[in-house]
C-alpha cells in the first residue's frame, strides 16, 4: 500500500481482549466490540474501507494491542 492510500483509510485500534470481545475503534471513534476478526472487517466495511483494502494483518491500517487478529478469549459461561 502505498503512502496516499495509508492516508485516504481510516485508523483502526483492537484493544486487548477481555471475555471474549475486543473493543475496536475507527479513527478514534469507538465502533464496538467484537468477537472474531471477521466482525473486525464488519467494522471496517461500515465505516467505509473497500473489502478489497481491508487488510487485518497491515500494521498501517490495523493496530492490535495485546495480541494479533488470532487472540481471543473464551466468553464466560453464562
Amino acid at each position: 500500500m502505498d503512502e496516499t492510500n495509508r492516508r485516504e483509510l481510516p485508523r483502526v485500534v483492537v484493544y486487548p481482549p477481555l471475555d471474549g470481545r475486543r473493543r475496536v475503534t475507527i479513527d478514534g471513534r469507538d465502533v464496538g466490540v467484537a468477537v472474531a476478526p471477521d466482525e473486525v472487517a464488519l467494522m471496517m466495511r461500515r465505516a467505509g474501507v473497500p473489502a478489497d483494502r481491508i487488510a487485518l494483518d497491515d500494521p498501517d491500517l490495523v493496530e492490535w494491542q495485546g495480541g494479533g487478529r488470532d487472540a481471543w478469549l473464551a466468553a464466560p459461561p453464562g
